[in-house]
């Protein structure tokens, strides 16, 4: 006798209805074939990993028994004390004056943002978030089960009562603002001075947290830097207690994703919080991984004068930009500067894309009745080209006609030759 497969769908809770898989995620699945050249994920660049440090690093960490058993062993769940006082000295750095008991270490900034849903959402909440934003904050929130709203801060917003009003017109209430402030994944583009203080204004006339994702801040290549958010609100309100924004970090894109090490820097009592949620997900980041990146961060993430200092420093003046950022600053640069000159040069009439000052990411709207989705398949099949359509970082099934292209992987001659196979294929849909 065969015994049927269970029908697992009605065991699942409501929530499960709103998971959908990663674009991106099945996206990389391409690079495992050969001859892809992928725009997909905004992965870093192996080239700049610091794997000499992190081999030392690692043998430091288990060169004694006491050591390794400090780093194979259980931990705290706020994190490593030592490795939160560097964070907050460089937060110092960047105007938020803080102290380790407003930073908790988190597996990547993804699962910051992802236990800030869990805190601060529930079923029906509104959040407040530009269109398009980062799918990795849509998937998190998802299990939340949010309703969305837009935020054009560059445009002025909407007035505070009309997104009260549509709240409680849909039986929701207004809970929070997601933003990218600084070259946006998936845009590339980055909120000014001006819009940074409107979506604050906005921010306190509502009474909501701002979760500020700042995982691209770092990797400015040109421009004025312009200051967080935090430390913007840290001015208003005299100190990060009294902040309402919450600062997501990652070491993942200037030094190494791997080791899976975020934080997130909030007001104390929001932290304590967040260290609940931690216990319960998983009890601590790895103990070693977070040893190691301390030492990486000792040994190659800092300049001699931030050393000075007894902290690096995330300043775009040439005197504080330590050597490891400075590195991946140029090299991504280079790439970025690649990709502009082969969208300038091979891109049809009618196709139109963003000149970010930084991070990994360009974004290029086609013309109108050209579906990216439908375009992929084609690119990929045909040019070998893998790119993310655009319409996986809406929540309102628009954006058909976008795409988000990550020059972070390629090599400058493979992105030259892959943005004129992709400007072939759209000449032709186009014509």
């Amino acid at each position: 006798m065969t015994v049927p497969l269970p029908d697992w769908e009605p065991h699942y809770a409501r929530r499960a209805s709103r998971m959908r898989a990663s674009e991106i995620r099945e996206l990389l699945k391409l690079l495992e074939q050969p001859g892809i050249i992928s725009f997909a994920g905004g992965i870093p660049d192996p080239a700049l990993f610091p794997v000499a440090a992190a081999r030392e690093a690692y043998a430091a960490a288990l060169s004694s028994p006491e050591r390794a058993g400090a780093a194979l062993q259980y931990s705290v769940s706020e994190g490593n004390l030592a490795l939160r006082e560097w964070i907050a000295g460089s937060m110092a750095s960047l105007g938020v004056a803080c102290t380790p008991d407003n930073i908790v270490i988190t597996n990547g900034s993804q699962q910051g943002i992802e236990f800030l849903g869990k805190l601060l959402l529930s079923p029906g909440d509104t959040a407040l978030a530009t269109a398009p934003t980062y799918l990795g904050a849509l998937q998190a929130f998802s299990a939340c089960e949010p309703r969305y709203d837009e935020l054009r801060p560059e445009d002025g917003n909407r007035t505070a009562p009309s997104y009260r009003d549509a709240a409680q017109a849909a039986g929701s209430e207004v809970k929070l603002a997601y933003v990218v402030p600084d070259f946006a994944n998936p845009t590339g583009e980055t909120l000014t001075l001006a819009a940074r203080q409107r979506l604050l204004d906005l921010a306190r006339e509502l009474d909501i947290p701002v979760i500020e994702d700042a995982a691209y801040a770092a990797l400015r290549f040109e421009g004025e830097s312009v200051p967080p958010l935090q430390a913007l609100d840290i001015r208003h309100t005299g100190s990060i207690d009294r902040s309402r924004v919450i600062y997501c970090g990652t070491f993942s894109k200037t030094l190494t994703p791997g080791l899976r090490t975020g934080w997130v820097c909030a007001a104390a009592p929001v932290v304590r919080r967040l260290v609940l949620i931690k216990q319960a997900a998983d009890l601590n980041a790895p103990a070693i991984n977070q040893m190691v990146m301390l030492e990486i961060a000792r040994s190659v993430y800092e300049s001699q004068v931030a050393r000075a200092r007894g902290h690096y420093a995330l300043s775009a003046t040439p005197s504080s930009v330590f050597a490891q950022v400075a590195r991946a600053r140029g090299h991504y640069r280079a790439k970025r500067d690649a990709m502009l000159a082969a969208l300038a040069n091979y891109m049809p009439e009618g196709c139109t894309w963003t000149t970010p000052e930084g991070g990994l990411f360009v974004w290029v709207t086609l013309p109108d009745g050209i579906d990216a989705a439908a375009l992929l398949q084609r690119a990929v099949a045909e040019a070998k080209v893998a790119f993310v359509p655009g319409g996986a970082f809406f929540t309102g099934g628009t954006g058909a006609n976008t795409m988000r292209l990550s020059y972070s992987l390629p090599g400058i001659d493979s992105i030259g030759e892959g943005i004129r196979r992709l400007a072939a294929l759209i000449g032709e849909q186009k014509g």
